[in-house]
């Protein structure tokens, strides 16, 4: 268990982004982590073995492999944050992250494998310490490959729940604050003031510092949170994003659904998908449907007084009302469709 003390100070200046390097980095970490996908399970499986097959075939993701040395299923001790440097905006694209990482200085190269590896270097990290350019090059062209053949296509989707996500969490941000945003992230993590408890296989305790926080939700995290604790400026934590059913399109489907039965199996899917507010699009992308059609399964849920609708910021989020929850509760024998995360 990693235990992370935050101030107040840090706490203040809690802020929220998307990275899409993060993903690649989970996602590679995933496959590896899960016998090339195989034991991934829903709803990873289906994209896990896709992009294994990717990075069997692709020699020019061959670089990524430093990613399964450092994070895969022999991971046990600090590495170096140079290899997932903090998203330099809110919601940058992959070329803004990818040139950070391009950029990185062989001082801050030099700085962190000192700390991290006392003993001495491993073989597999020395052509970054001894010709950072030419290797965080090489890695960040095999990121933008692997991007485009095993991401880009779940992109849309990804970045439509993402948004939520983002537009939720700064609500409660700005509503109830910092710490009411950590008590409810989603996974393992365990807020109770003022220490962030992160599920690791070993016991370490760290203080948040002079830094802000930074929080980066990740749909391909399966469920393991993350702390990077190198950068001076920035502390940042990734963590499970809900809506990982977006990278599977053909989802479970029920054998025996009583509630689809009484109101339609559209609108029960949509009812069961509401266990976190949502927007039209974003259930769209959950659920594989067109806008339009999710839009009058929601309406219909309205007008009946199962779900509600409220605004926050220019966006329309729906969540269940207590006539709903009841519903589902009466039905929760029924073989349920998944819920976002």
């Amino acid at each position: 268990m990693i235990r992370i003390h935050l101030d107040e100070h840090t706490l203040e200046r809690t802020r929220l982004a998307i990275s899409p390097l993060r993903e690649v980095i989970s996602g590679v970490e995933l496959v590896h982590r899960t016998r090339q996908g195989r034991d991934a399970g829903w709803p990873y499986a289906e994209w896990a073995v896709h992009a294994a097959e990717v990075l069997r075939t692709t020699p020019a993701t061959g670089p990524l492999r430093v990613y399964a040395l450092l994070f895969g299923v022999d991971h046990g001790r600090t590495t170096p944050d140079v290899f997932q440097p903090a998203p330099p905006s809110s919601r940058p694209a992959l070329a803004d992250e990818l040139a950070t990482l391009r950029s990185t200085p062989p001082e801050v190269v030099a700085a962190q494998c000192a700390k991290h590896y006392p003993e001495g270097v491993p073989d597999f990290l020395l052509p970054y310490l001894n010709d950072g350019t030419r290797a965080f090059g090489a890695l960040a062209d095999a990121v933008e490959v692997f991007w485009e053949r095993a991401v880009a296509p779940y992109w849309p989707a990804m970045r439509a729940v993402l948004e939520e996500e983002i537009v939720l969490r700064a609500r409660v941000l700005a509503e109830q604050g910092p710490e009411a945003v950590l008590g409810s992230l989603s996974g393992p993590a365990s807020w109770e003031s003022p220490v962030l408890s992160l599920p690791k296989r070993r016991e370490s305790a760290l203080a948040g510092g002079d830094r802000r926080l930074l929080l980066v939700p990740v749909v391909l995290a399966q469920g393991r949170p993350s702390v990077s604790t190198d950068d001076p400026a920035t502390l940042m934590i990734t963590y499970q994003a809900r809506g990982a059913a977006v990278l599977s399109a053909k989802g479970r489907k029920p054998s025996r659904d009583r509630l689809g039965l009484l109101i339609g199996a559209g609108r029960a899917a949509v009812l069961r998908a509401l266990t976190e507010p949502a927007t039209t699009s974003g259930l769209a992308a959950v659920l594989g449907r067109a806008p339009s059609t999710v839009s009058e399964q929601l309406t219909g849920l309205q007008e009946a007084g199962l779900v509600s609708r409220s605004r926050a910021d220019r966006q329309v989020f729906y969540r269940l009302e207590p006539l709903g929850v009841s519903l589902l509760a009466l039905f929760q024998d029924s073989v349920k469709a998944e819920p976002m995360e």
